[in-house]
């Protein structure tokens, strides 16, 4: 009698269970790709190495916390991945296409188009309402007006801000502005989202509740890199990377 899938069992002999088993351990493709990434700063006087051979894989859907002590590299690291630094040398593959050889003005339009950056500081200019802060990087991309105004909307009111809207951000507390510093970063839908110490400038409580918005979007499906000093905001995440003297010295999967 014939063999079918039916007996549990396909063309190469393995088990329906087995085959459908070995599919789910088959890796995402990798969202960022570093190797050997290495960042020198010099001066005539000295040469510092800021980073030195990262070698770093992150996937789609992970929540990266990156720790360690100061001057060890986190702050370098984050601004070498958002293309706000360059790498002296190595790899860095971002959804699959190398961007360190990319020109200034190129290097802006991915940022623009696929990053979006959550600072320790806000960020918010001043004399624009909190609809326009959230807006503006739209507004650089060319986007239609009917397409910002929905993806504006849209992402004031993910961070509980719609009501917001028409206030400036001197009007808001400080955990208000983070929160509209998050709906900037995540209106454009970004590949990833990368976020720098973003409750150091926060009370605990308005701390605990930015956190709380970013396991809120980590869970919805962003990718998120998040630099901290933080321990207890670090494990939130799903995993851990610390940095020594611009090494990483170890990579600790968290869940």
């Amino acid at each position: 009698m014939n063999t079918t899938a039916s007996d549990g069992a396909n063309s190469n002999g393995m088990s329906v269970a087995a085959a459908a088993n070995a599919a789910d351990v088959v890796p995402q493709k990798a969202l960022i790709q570093l190797e050997g990434v290495t960042k020198v700063f010099e001066t005539e006087e000295v040469e510092t190495h800021a980073l030195s051979d990262v070698h770093l894989t992150v996937r789609p859907g992970e929540w990266l916390s990156i720790v360690g002590p100061s001057g060890s590299g986190k702050t370098t690291l984050l601004a070498v991945l958002g293309l706000l630094d360059t790498a002296s040398r190595g790899t860095y593959l971002l959804d699959g296409k190398s961007v360190l050889e990319l020109s200034p003005t190129e290097r802006a339009l991915v940022r623009n188009r696929h990053i979006g950056f959550i600072f320790q500081s806000f960020n918010l200019i001043g004399d624009l309402s909190v609809y326009e802060n959230v807006e503006l990087p739209l507004t650089y991309r060319g986007m239609p007006a009917d397409e910002r105004k929905t993806r504006v909307e849209k992402a004031l009111e993910r961070v509980g801000m719609s009501h917001r809207a028409r206030h400036m951000p001197g009007q808001l507390s400080g955990g208000q502005q983070q929160r509209v510093a998050v709906a900037r970063a995540v209106a454009g839908d970004p590949l990833i989202l990368l976020a720098d110490e973003p409750t150091g400038n926060l009370d605990s409580k308005n701390g605990e509740s930015v956190m709380q918005l970013l396991s809120e979007l980590h869970q919805g499906g962003a990718t998120l890199i998040m630099v901290t000093h933080d321990p207890a905001q670090a494990r939130l995440g799903t995993r851990m990377v610390s940095l020594f003297d611009g090494r990483v010295v170890q990579d600790e999967r968290l869940r």
